[in-house]
Order: structure tokens, then sequence, then C-alpha cells
């Protein structure tokens, strides 16, 4: 991954809990390039929560108010 973007997002899929780590960076290495645009940008719109919101949304604790952001966790979660 020498494109200056995909590592800046892996920067940006390190997080303060390795669990989200690793479900974040899996979603990058083999979703992240195929995907549709506007799934990419809801990825980035993931990358920039909090930890605490994230989890939140991928433990179904809250639900997105955004579709797109909806289907991006979505998306993570069967993937993984």
């Amino acid at each position: 991954m020498n494109d200056p973007r995909i590592s800046r997002l892996k920067w940006h899929c390190r997080r303060g809990m390795r669990e989200l780590d690793v479900l974040l960076e899996k979603y990058l290495a083999h979703r992240y390039e195929d995907a549709p645009p506007v799934e990419q940008a809801a990825f980035e719109t993931l990358l920039s929560l909090q930890d605490p919101e994230i989890l939140d949304l991928i433990t179904g604790r809250v639900i997105a108010e955004d579709v797109d952001l909806r289907d991006v966790v979505k998306r993570l979660l069967t993937d993984s």
C-alpha cells in the first residue's frame, strides 16, 4: 500500500481498542478499494468518530441515522 490516502486511512484505523483495530483494518485491506465512493466516504466518516461511538454502532447499541454509515457498519460486521 504505497497510496498515501490508504496509508492515512490505515493510520486512522488504529484505535484505542484492539478489537476495533482488527475490524477496521480488515475492512480497509479487503473491501475499501473496491467499494463504491459513497461507501468509502461512509467508512471515512466512521473513522472520524470516537472509539465509544464506533463501538456503540458496531454493537448495535446505537443505530446510525445516516443510511450510508449504517450500511458500512453492516458491511464491517458481515465481512468479518
